[in-house]
């Protein structure tokens, strides 16, 4: 059985005990969270899809902590002008666990 779900704006295809990183969310490590913007549900070839939504849907996770993802390298130079600016950026997530799909 598998879901897919929209999580601040991004939407995320998630099984059960399966981990994905989210956007950065509120709570401390080990709260739970529900999402309740279930968009479509698989259960063994059954699929039911919403408009927009599925009501009464939705998928329970954990949260295990937040981190950071991979540096991303903006180097920005103008040629001939000894302009050269070098910035890194590394963006927020929140690992969560995916619990239950109801």
């Amino acid at each position: 059985m598998y879901a897919i779900v929209d999580i601040a704006g991004k939407q995320f295809k998630v099984t059960q005990d399966q981990f994905i990183y989210a956007p950065l969310m509120e709570g401390e490590e080990g709260a739970s969270v529900e999402f309740n913007k279930v968009l479509l549900t698989d259960n063994d070839g059954k699929v039911k899809v919403g408009a927009p939504t599925i009501k009464g849907a939705k998928v329970s996770g954990k949260i295990l902590g937040h981190v950071k993802g991979d540096k991303v390298v903006v180097f920005k130079k103008k040629r001939r002008k000894g302009y050269k600016v070098k910035n890194g950026h590394r963006q927020d997530y929140t690992k969560v666990l995916i619990e239950k799909i109801a």
